[in-house]
């Protein structure tokens, strides 16, 4: 069975837990494709060129335990915003996408640009101010130096600049199923998305 979940969305809307919790629900393999921008982001701190950077990237820069920080998204906003550094990391997502037994994947530009055919497509929001509190609370945790207004100033120049890119624009499929977690428990959310995907998967075995 070939059957893509595509989660899109801003940071810390939740997306990433929410697909985790899909593909763990219906036993589907989980790409979190921000961390291919990440890993990426992070080689270009490290000195690389962008576009050498993503098509030199392993399956270990995936694994590193240093993608998680400001500094990282940053630098992923940047060279997502790279349309060689696209190309080359759109193969990959692709063929993860549609190999069979399912897939969840999540990022910014997996409904519309990646899997503009997945069977499910669904976009992840919240508020800047409940996704700027939710991403404060989790670089703290990690000890890092940082304030609530810096978090929100950072997260609102990226989600300018991923929405306003030219290439693969983070936007809603015009098909996506829109859901809004700024007033719902994660339960809840993941509750709502398991809905949508056990919706589809039955309507195809009819």
């Amino acid at each position: 069975m070939i059957f893509t979940v595509a989660i899109d969305g801003p940071a810390a809307a939740g997306k990433g837990t929410i697909s985790k919790a899909v593909a763990t629900h219906f036993g589907f393999p989980h790409l979190d494709t921000g961390l291919l921008y990440r890993a990426t982001g992070r080689r270009v701190l490290a000195g690389e060129e962008p576009v050498a950077a993503a098509q030199g990237l392993r399956p270990e820069d995936l694994d590193r335990d240093d993608l998680r920080t400001a500094e990282v998204a940053q630098a992923a906003s940047r060279v997502a915003a790279v349309p060689e550094v696209r190309a080359a990391l759109i193969a990959f997502q692709r063929a993860f996408a549609r190999r069979e037994g399912g897939a969840v994947l999540d990022g910014r530009d997996i409904g519309t640009v990646i899997c503009p055919d997945a069977e499910v497509k669904l976009y992840v929001t919240a508020s800047d101010e409940v996704r700027a509190a939710r991403r404060y609370l989790e670089l703290s945790a990690k000890g890092a130096a940082t304030s609530p207004a810096e978090v929100l100033d950072d997260l609102r120049a990226r989600d300018a600049r991923d929405a306003g890119r030219d290439t693969a624009p983070m936007k809603p499929a015009p098909d996506a199923l829109l859901l809004d977690t700024t007033n719902l428990s994660i339960e809840a959310a993941v509750e709502e998305a398991v809905r949508a995907v056990k919706q589809k998967l039955e309507q195809g075995r009819r």
